[in-house]
Parts: C-alpha cells; sequence; structure tokens
C-alpha cells in the first residue's frame, strides 16, 4: 500500500486566497508552519520556540479556519478567554491578510450568498442573512469553505491525473482509496519505486498556487503502516 497526502493544504489555500506575504513567506522557505506562526504570534525567534508555543499556534492555524473564537480557542488550550483573544488578536497583527480575508469574504458572502473555491465551484450559503446562530454558522462557513471545497477540488484533480497516468504508463497499481486529502494505491512490488517517485508529483503539478503544493508518501503491508 502506498499512500500520499498534501501537507497541509488548507493553510496553504489559505495563504494563496489571503494573500498573506509573512503566511506566504513562511510556506515558501519550507518552515515548520506552526513553530513559524508561533515565533510570529509569541514574537520569539524561531529556534526558540517551545513545544507550549507551537501547540498554541497550530490551534490558531486550524482554529482560525473553522471560525474558532476566543471561547473556543481558551476551551482547546485550557487558557482564559482574555489569553485566547490576546493570541488571536496577535496573530491577527502578523497575518494583517488573513483578517482582511475573513471581513472581505464575510461581506461577498452577505451580497450575494455565496463564496467560490479557488477554481471558482460556488458554495451557496443559505442561512448568511438569517438571524442568530443560523447567521454566525454561516458566515463561519464562507470563510471555511474555499479552504475546504479548493482542498477537494483539488484531491479530485490528482485523482483523475494519477489515474491517467497509470493507465498511459500500464501499470497495475489501482487507486484504491480517497480519504480527505490522501490518495491510497495498491501497488506491486515491481512497481513501488515508480509509484513512490512519481505520486506526489503528479499530486502537486495539479496547480500552481502562491505558495508550494507538497505531497508526502508512505508505503507499508496496509494503510496503518503506510500514512
Amino acid at each position: 500500500i502506498i499512500s500520499a497526502d498534501y501537507s497541509q493544504i488548507e493553510l496553504r489555500v489559505m495563504a494563496h486566497v489571503s494573500n498573506d506575504a509573512n503566511l506566504q513567506k513562511a510556506f515558501a522557505a519550507g518552515e515548520d508552519i506552526h513553530r513559524a506562526t508561533a515565533s510570529e504570534v509569541f514574537g520569539v525567534p524561531l529556534p526558540e520556540v517551545t513545544s507550549e508555543q507551537r501547540r498554541a499556534a497550530k490551534a490558531i492555524n486550524f482554529g482560525l479556519i473553522y471560525g474558532m473564537g476566543a471561547f473556543g480557542l481558551a476551551s482547546n488550550l485550557g487558557i482564559t478567554r482574555d489569553a485566547a483573544q490576546s493570541y488571536i488578536d496577535r496573530y491577527f497583527t502578523r497575518y494583517p491578510g488573513v483578517a482582511q480575508y475573513m471581513a472581505e469574504t464575510k461581506t461577498l458572502a452577505h451580497a450575494q450568498g455565496f463564496v467560490e473555491t479557488v477554481f471558482g465551484r460556488r458554495l451557496w450559503l443559505t442561512d448568511i442573512n438569517a438571524a442568530g446562530a443560523r447567521r454566525a454558522g454561516a458566515e463561519r462557513a464562507a470563510i471555511n469553505a474555499p479552504m475546504q471545497g479548493t482542498a477537494a477540488d483539488l484531491i479530485k484533480l490528482a485523482m483523475v491525473a494519477v489515474q491517467q497516468w497509470l493507465h498511459a504508463q500500464q501499470l497495475k497499481s489501482k487507486i484504491v482509496m480517497q480519504v480527505h486529502d490522501e490518495l491510497v494505491l495498491d501497488v506491486p512490488d515491481n512497481e513501488i519505486d515508480s509509484i513512490k517517485q512519481n505520486l506526489p508529483r503528479l499530486m502537486c503539478e495539479v496547480a500552481s498556487l502562491k505558495v508550494p503544493l507538497v505531497a508526502e508518501v508512505g508505503v507499508g503491508p496496509n494503510w496503518e503502516q503506510a500514512h
């Protein structure tokens, strides 16, 4: 079994759609994005970032994509709400493009009733102009949908590209499963080297974003050991 999955794909899409210079710089340099975020948010050099600071940065990175506020972050990290809000404020200070993207996306969603993926697929938000919790949920979805939707687009493009390549090369390897941002193939022993080399390349060539796409590959006798 060979498994390949996109590395931090939704955060890379965020860097692309928000056009945030600091976020793009971190990905372009191949840095650990959570460590880089911790360095920015806590104002410490990369080598001095602690594991606790990295954990907090990771929670912020992924939490903001899913619309997490100070209350959710505080619960996630076991800190006070004021401390969580301070983390979020510092994050937006260091990544102003992300803050601007989130604000503009909400405004656009209210005006037109939908948002789009990078590839132009529309994601309709029926509750965006409702009241209360329904509206808040739709606003969170408006921010999240372009990233999750673009990630879904990418993995589908990857499946097509990989299948076309397998057919053109007359290989016996088969795509057996797709899980989120991961492709899983059943591969004969004599094709392992070729698949291991070409699978991540094919996945990363399906689109050109403002930050590099990265796919990590693993090999094993079963899925658990391959991914």
